[in-house]
């Protein structure tokens, strides 16, 4: 049975869907529009076939406003990388379990926390929640891929609904937050709110209509 999931939900749109040309007026647009974080997907071209943006953007954009930075770092060996990221202003810092070049898991969550970030795990769809249970009592954040990493656009996976059931009740009465990205629209929040997820990304869906009601529908009020 599904954990009782009270904790408000949370929207995070992701930059990935913004215009970058106009992404400065876009973040401005989106905290006028009631959003509290700002999702950041960090592609490296090796993990995932795309490339993004790097720690200098998401230090402009930490200069300009008060949203809580959600980084997510869709890349491999990212330990390294880790210090750059806290340091441009990322407020949550999130890393793959499949990533190459992590060699210990444990110590890539603190090394996190010890930069005083929270900290999230991501998994990919075909990863099984199992991987990550040993680390429950380091994690701030888990993110539920419900999507093939790699770009925007993509249908929210149906049978990650389960996997998302699954890891709400790993995770009990722990502070910990279930983030899910991928597809997500108006059409499945009601379901993933009830399957125990407290933070949706979404990308397409909210910069494709008006901000406010967007967001607002994603958590119910609308």
């Amino acid at each position: 049975m599904t954990q009782p999931n009270n904790k408000h939900t949370i929207v995070a749109p992701s930059l990935l869907s913004a215009d970058f040309a106009q992404a400065g007026q876009q973040v401005k647009d989106l905290q006028n529009a009631g959003a509290t974080h700002l999702h950041l997907d960090v592609m490296d071209g090796s993990f995932v076939p795309d490339i993004t943006f790097g720690h200098k953007l998401i230090a402009d954009i930490a200069k300009n406003t008060t949203l809580t930075l959600d980084t997510h770092l869709m890349v491999d060996n990212p330990y390294h990388m880790l210090e750059n990221f806290a340091l441009a202003g990322s407020d949550i810092i999130t890393v793959h379990a499949e990533a190459r070049g992590i060699t210990h898991l444990h110590r890539t969550i603190m090394k996190i926390r010890e930069l005083g970030k929270k900290a999230g795990i991501a998994l990919n769809p075909a990863t099984h929640e199992s991987t990550i249970e040993y680390l429950m009592p380091h994690l701030d954040l888990i993110l539920i891929m419900t999507v093939n990493p790699g770009y925007g656009g993509q249908k929210f996976i149906p049978e990650m609904m389960d996997k998302v059931r699954n890891v709400s009740n790993m995770i009990g009465s722990r502070n910990i937050l279930l983030e899910v990205d991928g597809g997500v629209n108006a059409n499945n929040a009601t379901d993933l709110r009830n399957a125990g997820a407290n933070m949706l990304v979404a990308g397409n869906y909210v910069f494709s209509g008006d901000y406010r009601q967007r967001i607002a529908s994603l958590m119910g009020e609308a």
